[in-house]
């Protein structure tokens, strides 16, 4: 997004908002320990204490709101969509606040004071982004001019120019209309916005509509028109800005970064980098760990099965791919003969499978084979969370016939996923598992991962298709 234009609407948001949790801070005080709704049993705490307390309540609300995306534009989500999140950002950090006040021990704050404030922030957060809205359509109506555009294109590429500016109207951009390179488009209306002119147009249209933007959207097969448009441009004043016909090739977090002042291009990128990195690692490592010590007892048992109901190791380890296409060896609780594949060679397991042993089958039915990769999880090989890993023969056939397959290989394999959670493991879709497996990848988040792992304890480790 056009960052520096949007930057009024995010100051006012983060300003008003501040202020919305301030207030409701010191308004849940009051009405707590002045009014006492609830009757009080002990002596009225220091109005200091609760007054440094705005710190770290203010730096709690703020990782929230960037964690959960409440600055983004709603255009075109249902009316409710802010007040939902603006709920979700409000109940999770004041739980959070809560739970930090219990290892606070020097002092004690009131529990009622808590609920007081939950109310009043969602009611001041809600009145706050109302009040940002307000202010802006009456800042411009007493001359915050908004910023006339003019998109060169009216194709794929030019129209998604004209939505992702349309998404963004805090950014004070309006669309006035598109230049084509075919006579016959002009008096159309792509995208609810006019084509105006031809591109040898462009300084004529930039003067009779008093353009501020110029935004240059060609395919890739008419940039010889780039240089005609930008050669007419020599005698305007209108900001330029060019658009790269790479959507069609452009997958997950792609976007532009800056190397010395050379702009470079992401076409698909892993969003494992930096702290991101590091919160994932350690989610794995202090959740796996606890996993590892409250299943070891029933792993234990699971193992004495295996050795006992019939000859050879307990453990079977299995060649997989996982982030950026690395091999590595992952380790289950052996489900079937130890010769199961000599004569079929590498295939999928199927209902009734008969290399199964009767250990096996209840395991796989209920997907406690699958507690060994806990080590896996331990090592760094796999995380708790992300797509399934596969077979690399099994790869080398996907990748060809199915788009995008590879694309799983940019997250660390998991033992849990979107996919599973929602029913597609087993003999399903591989169509719908890679959809689910890209979308968690598109939205990662150390929440997204916490609700998969909830889900999966809830419904992920029995399904039909678990054979």
């Amino acid at each position: 997004m056009l960052k520096k234009h949007g930057q009024l609407f995010f100051s006012s948001l983060v300003l008003f908002d501040s202020l919305a949790i301030t207030l409701s801070w010191l308004s849940a005080y009051y009405v707590r320990f002045h009014w006492q709704i609830v009757p009080l049993f002990h002596p009225v705490p220091q109005f200091s204490q609760y007054l440094w307390a705005l710190i770290p309540i203010l730096a709690v609300f703020m990782v929230n709101i960037k964690l959960m995306a409440l600055y983004q534009p709603l255009r075109g989500k249902p009316g409710s969509s802010e007040t939902i999140s603006i709920i979700k950002v409000a109940s999770i950090s004041v739980l959070m606040l809560t739970a930090i006040t219990f290892f606070y021990r020097s002092e004690s704050f009131s529990r009622v004071v808590a609920v007081y404030f939950w109310l009043f922030v969602i009611a001041g957060m809600l009145l706050s982004h109302h009040l940002v809205g307000r202010l802006l359509a009456f800042l411009r109506k007493r001359g915050l001019r908004l910023q006339r555009v003019l998109v060169v294109g009216a194709g794929a590429l030019g129209q998604k120019v004209v939505e992702s500016l349309c998404l963004h109207p805090e950014i004070g951009f309006s669309v006035e209309g598109y230049l084509t390179g075919h006579a016959e488009k002009i008096g159309t209306r792509p995208r609810g916005v006019p084509v105006v002119g031809l591109y040898q147009d462009v300084s004529r249209v930039i003067r009779e509509m008093n353009i501020d933007q110029l935004f240059i959207a060609l395919p890739l097969k008419s940039h010889d028109r780039l240089e005609q448009v930008l050669s007419r441009l020599k005698e305007e004043t209108v900001a330029v800005k060019v658009v790269p016909d790479l959507l069609r090739y452009m997958n997950i977090h792609s976007g532009v970064d800056e190397l010395d002042g050379l702009p470079i291009v992401n076409l698909a990128e892993t969003p494992l980098y930096g702290w991101n990195l590091v919160i994932k690692r350690g989610s794995d490592i202090v959740l796996g760990s606890l996993a590892l010590l409250f299943l070891s007892p029933l792993m234990a048992l699971i193992a004495l099965a295996v050795k006992l109901e019939s000859p050879g190791p307990v453990f079977f380890r299995q060649e997989r791919m996982g982030l950026d296409g690395k091999v590595f060896n992952i380790i289950k609780f052996r489900s079937m003969r130890v010769d199961a594949e000599e004569e079929t060679g590498p295939m999928w397991t199927k209902e009734e499978d008969p290399r199964r042993t009767r250990v096996g089958s209840v395991l796989r039915r209920i997907s406690l084979d699958e507690l060994p990769q806990l080590f896996n999880v331990l090592k760094g090989e796999m995380s708790l969370v992300g797509p399934r890993p596969e077979r690399p023969v099994f790869i080398d056939e996907f990748k060809k016939s199915i788009p995008h397959y590879m694309l799983r290989m940019k997250m660390k394999a998991g033992l849990t996923g979107w996919a599973q959670v929602n029913g597609w493991r087993g003999n399903t879709s591989l169509k719908e598992r890679i959809a689910c497996d890209i979308y968690y990848i598109q939205h990662w988040s150390l929440w997204f991962d916490l609700k998969i792992l909830l889900l999966t304890l809830v419904r992920g480790f029995f399904h039909r298709h678990a054979y």
